[in-house]
């Protein structure tokens, strides 16, 4: 919040150290169809997301191309490329759950 308070870009106020929890990385080939996928998001046991990947405005293939226009994409490398519906503040405390459905999930707690 202090960075965006202070007019900072949305970059600095969203990228700092923690940031950014993730699972453990799933095989390729686990995943039969990327565009079928169904993510969900639970603060504090209360579901504030469920959305399938097919509803994204882009397709993965496109957002892939359009990045590595700009960016050089190292294998291991993450691409953000937003949320669905549901976004709400969390504050220190707050118990994250996130996943793939059928496939992982992880927990951590807002520091």
């Amino acid at each position: 919040d202090e960075a965006k308070k202070a007019g900072a870009p949305w970059f600095l106020a969203k990228s700092f150290d923690t940031s950014c929890p993730v699972s453990d990385f799933i095989p390729k080939d686990q995943i039969q169809d990327p565009h079928a996928e169904e993510l969900y998001c639970r603060i504090n046991g209360v579901e504030k997301q469920r959305c399938r990947t097919n509803a994204m405005i882009f397709d993965i293939p496109t957002l892939i191309e359009y990045t590595t226009r700009f960016v050089t994409l190292d294998e291991g490398d993450l691409l953000l490329t937003g949320t669905p519906a549901g976004v709400c503040r969390v504050l220190p405390g707050d118990c994250i759950e996130f996943g793939l459905t059928g496939h992982i999930s992880a927990t951590f707690v807002v520091q």
